[in-house]
């Protein structure tokens, strides 16, 4: 019989169920892991504990999860966070003053406010670079190259960055390869596998999956390298909640049929908006003649629900328009929660960066981002079609 602590010979959708998890909590048998509300432990003698004596540096419930979410990216180590930034945070907390970091150019609003506008001030270096072609990415290398960070499929032009190559660079070159996870979850992709040194996840979107919780997580394979994450973490305090944690915890448990009816619906979507006459371009990695099809066909078990598209003449008019006039689709932030949301990316998730910059990258003022929901496929086609008109 297969035991539930066996995680290495699990399916991925058993693991979201049962991967790193206890068969049953010790103290009364509950099939659930227990929401910890406490801050401190009993301790028989000084230093002695069941293995936790304050709730910043750990928690039986954030514990829970911490293991789950290693356990579905195929790692050793998870740490879960107060957010998604701060799980960034954490990383570049690893660098010293002078040291480099090469990131793809097109990436969330608020990891690029993170980098220029709080950690350029203590001396880090960044290089924004396409790296569409992953070959690009080691022109920028330098002897103070430290960290290449990675976000693949991109926030909000769904480029696709071969992980693989990506690696071979990073590993050759003896620096960390950090790839953010969030828009594919592990359900389609697993950067670890792939030769990725750290995966990085906004758990408020898919793997909380229902819009009711901010988090952040990191999973890595290598011992030396979680204890030091895990000591940034400790020393700097970004933590969630035991509350949160049971809640993206649950979560994970659905991720898998979650993620199957989002690429579903997603796919149904992206072909609709490709054929619609007022519609210029979609953003959509399952389309053959998207510039990294293949990589994606080999990287990623399905192409996902996050879409972005832009009208025909940029009109920026046009598309608030549109985003007002959705009724079923929910103007909002934020991505991956069973219903469906819209934004604008240029007037909310990205309009941290200049407009220059956004716009060289293709975040152009008549960009419309699709979060993809679960609901049923009629009322999303029908809704974007009046929305449109």
């Amino acid at each position: 019989m297969l035991l539930k602590r066996d995680t290495k010979h699990m399916k991925f959708n058993t693991k979201t169920i049962h991967g790193g998890q206890h068969d049953t909590d010790p103290a009364y048998g509950s099939v659930m892991p227990p929401i910890y509300q406490t801050s401190t432990y009993a301790q028989s003698t000084p230093g002695g504990h069941k293995g936790f004596e304050y709730s910043r540096s750990g928690n039986p419930t954030r514990a829970a999860l911490e293991r789950s979410l290693a356990s579905i990216e195929n790692g050793n180590f998870g740490l879960a966070f107060g957010s998604g930034l701060a799980a960034i945070d954490a990383v570049v907390k690893l660098l010293q003053p002078g040291d480099e970091v090469v990131s793809t150019n097109d990436l969330y609003g608020g990891s690029y406010r993170l980098f220029t506008k709080i950690f350029e001030g203590f001396g880090i270096k960044f290089h924004f670079i396409g790296m569409e072609n992953a070959a690009n990415i080691e022109k920028y290398i330098t002897d103070k190259t430290k960290l290449i960070w990675v976000e693949t499929p991109t926030n909000p032009m769904m480029n696709i960055i071969d992980i693989k190559a990506a690696a071979a660079i990073a590993k050759k070159h003896d620096i960390l390869l950090a790839v953010d996870n969030t828009f594919a979850t592990p359900y389609l992709q697993q950067p670890l596998d792939l030769g990725a040194d750290i995966v990085m996840h906004s758990a408020t979107k898919y793997l909380g999956g229902h819009s009711d919780v901010v988090m952040g997580a990191l999973v890595v394979k290598d011992k030396e390298l979680a204890d030091r994450l895990y000591f940034v973490q400790n020393a700097s305090g970004a933590v969630c909640g035991p509350q949160d944690s049971f809640l993206v915890l649950r979560g994970i448990k659905t991720l898998h049929i979650r993620m199957q009816r989002h690429c579903e619906n997603g796919k149904a979507i992206a072909q609709y908006l490709n054929q619609h006459p007022k519609i210029e371009k979609v953003y959509w990695p399952g389309f053959a003649d998207h510039p990294n099809h293949e990589i994606a066909k080999s990287q990623m078990r399905d192409f996902g629900g996050m879409i972005s598209f832009v009208t025909k003449g940029n009109d920026y008019n046009e598309a608030i328009k549109i985003v007002e006039n959705l009724k079923v689709f929910t103007l909002a932030e934020s991505l991956g929660g069973v219903e469906s949301l819209a934004g604008h990316p240029a007037s909310m998730t990205h309009a941290s960066i200049p407009k220059e910059e956004r716009e060289k990258t293709g975040v152009v003022d008549s960009l419309i981002r699709l979060s993809v929901g679960i609901e049923d496929i009629d009322d999303l086609i029908a809704d974007l079609e009046q929305a449109i008109g």
